[in-house]
């Protein structure tokens, strides 16, 4: 190596060693084919790695499964098991034929104890057959825009065609993040189902024991797929999601991104509940106007000296008709980032305004003309 190669590397390795002492954290370096870490509220991504490298995904398949479960069934409804869904291979809470299963109890196995039986029966349950469920898969994985995603099965045993990318994945979980019923679920460690044998579901992923604020989500394995790994973690009122694909050193590559984004990123309160947004003007209703609030607070992880670069745009009607009910969508705020889209969300009505009463309307037209 001749003195100049030797020169470089030593230049590289100095700039290096600065940049450690000077911002105190080490950039994640994961072993992974693909990874990632994104933020649950936004989904802005913090860290990525080949984030769109199509994969198989093991049982991280589930995810969507266990949501479309919760957007499309009643938690209470009881799933009678058909021959079908018995007996598949790998991981299972073992199902018996004809046995009936609140589907909230098929989600924790199918989340904690990893069941792949629970994946079909909860598909047949919802739609019918494992082929349409997979439509409705696919159909919402577009919805969400998880575009290198395709699903074949429930469970995630393997396929050539079944796969999907860290990205994917992670917004996949975002999506879930936003049911109550999903982030229940993804942070129990133990389970009691309301059966009278293998009731007790213990969940496989450490890093609800390991990880400081671990609530969650997903882990898989197959031989095609490598481990793979979707962890969740809150802290400081900040949710971050990390992603490995096929990834030996699934966990603590996972823990080294969420460090990352704990240390790098902190929390800024950009909306507080009940804040003032507009006051909007209703025509021919029981009220004269409507004062716009946001419903909760709105935080955000930022980087130092990025709050200032914030832009909130109002998007709110001057003016609506009545009737207007409660949860009617009026408008958006969004949320910039300097000038590009970081976060939106839609605005609602919190009350029902009903149409003018007759009379009063008559009494209103008269008084103006004569006034």
């Amino acid at each position: 190596m001749d003195k100049y190669s030797r020169f470089k590397i030593a230049s590289i390795l100095f700039i290096m060693v600065a940049l450690i002492l000077t911002t105190g954290f080490t950039y994640p370096s994961p072993s992974a084919d693909s990874a990632i870490l994104i933020d649950s509220v936004t989904g802005r991504v913090m860290y990525s790695l080949n984030p769109n490298l199509k994969k198989p995904m093991a049982s991280t398949t589930k995810i969507m499964t266990a949501l479309l479960a919760i957007e499309h069934g009643d938690l209470n409804s009881k799933v009678k098991v058909k021959k079908s869904s018995v007996g598949i291979e790998g991981s299972s809470i073992y199902l018996m034929e004809n046995e009936e299963v609140l589907l909230k109890d098929m989600i924790y196995g199918l989340m904690l104890r990893s069941g792949n039986d629970a994946a079909v029966a909860i598909a047949e349950h919802i739609s019918g057959s494992v082929d349409e469920f997979v439509k409705l898969m696919n159909k919402r994985a577009k919805e969400i825009g998880a575009n290198n995603t395709n699903f074949v099965n429930p469970h995630g045993l393997h396929h050539q065609d079944h796969y999907s990318t860290a990205y994917d994945l992670a917004i996949i979980t975002r999506e879930g993040m936003k049911q109550d019923f999903f982030r229940e679920v993804s942070k129990t460690k133990l389970w009691v189902a309301d059966r009278d044998i293998n009731q007790y579901f213990y969940n496989k992923n450490d890093v609800l024991w390991e990880y400081k604020g671990g609530d969650g989500v997903k882990i898989g394995y197959t031989k095609a797929s490598g481990r793979c790994l979707v962890a969740s973690a809150t802290r400081d009122e900040m949710q971050l999601i990390s992603v490995v694909i096929n990834d030996g050193n699934w966990f603590n590559d996972c823990y080294e991104m969420l460090n990352y984004g704990f240390e790098n990123f902190k929390p800024a309160l950009l909306l507080s509940k009940g804040q003032f947004l507009k006051e909007i003007q209703i025509i021919n209703g029981d009220k004269e106007k409507y004062n716009a609030l946001y419903d909760s607070d709105l935080i955000i992880p930022l980087k130092e000296g990025e709050k200032d670069k914030i832009k909130i745009l109002v998007n709110l009607p001057d003016t609506i008709p009545a009737p207007v009910e409660k949860c009617k969508k009026l408008g958006n705020i969004l949320v910039f980032l300097e000038g590009k889209l970081l976060y939106t969300k839609e605005i609602e009505s919190s009350v029902d305004i009903k149409n003018k009463n007759v009379n009063l309307s008559i009494i209103d037209f008269l008084y103006k003309i004569f006034k």
